[in-house]
């Protein structure tokens, strides 16, 4: 498991999981074909909690006279790697295609306007500088024997020091520990209704009409 070779040691951890009426395969494509900016215009929770963590960005944006950057037309998970490191862009840890991806970022989270820290993939194992959260988000699918299959979310958080700590906490208990399961359960649901859908085509176009 990625989160346990990166994140062996962690101050809070949270999962979420959905039983998906599809292949592992059918599972994986749909979850790797998530639409995060259109999960947010259909999910209004989702939508929110993400808006959120964007708007004081965008007003420090707007108070030293620069343009906010563009928001894009469509983002999947493997896209969020392709952001820059100050844009909320994360770390792939890694991927098993077709069966577990790893996601890093390391940043102050509880300040109004994130401090992200730039980190590679090494970068971020070893990453010990005090003041900072190193997060693991990890989604994997296991086949399970009905033909179904098994899609979950796990999340990890660890922070650097002592300082650290504290602010976190105060910033998981105040609700962002619930945001992040209800923005992870939105993307599992996400799949496991898309992966749903193409089964019973599937299953429909293979049907032979008497």
């Amino acid at each position: 498991m990625f989160a346990e070779e990166f994140l062996p040691t962690y101050d809070v951890s949270d999962s979420v999981a959905v039983v998906v009426d599809a292949s592992p395969a059918q599972t994986w494509r749909a979850l790797m074909d998530v639409d995060l900016i259109e999960l947010g215009r259909h999910r209004p929770l989702v939508g929110v909690l993400g808006g959120m963590r964007m708007v004081p960005e965008l007003v420090s944006h707007v108070l030293h006279g620069e343009r906010p950057p563009a928001v894009p037309q469509r983002m999947c998970l493997r896209d969020t790697a392709s952001l820059a490191a100050a844009d909320g862009g994360w770390v792939l840890l890694g991927e098993r295609p077709g069966e577990a991806l790893a996601l890093g970022l390391v940043g102050r989270f509880w300040r109004p306007v994130i401090a992200f820290k730039a980190v590679d993939r090494d970068g971020f194992r070893e990453f010990s500088e005090p003041g900072y959260a190193k997060t693991v988000y990890e989604l994997s699918v296991r086949g399970l024997d009905d033909g179904c299959t098994l899609l979950t979310g796990l999340m990890r958080t660890a922070t650097t020091d002592e300082h650290a700590r504290r602010w976190f906490r105060r910033y998981w208990t105040l609700g962002v520990g619930s945001g992040a399961h209800v923005l992870v359960n939105g993307v599992l649901e996400q799949a496991r209704d898309c992966a749903g859908r193409a089964r019973a085509k599937t299953h429909a176009e293979h049907v032979v009409l008497p």
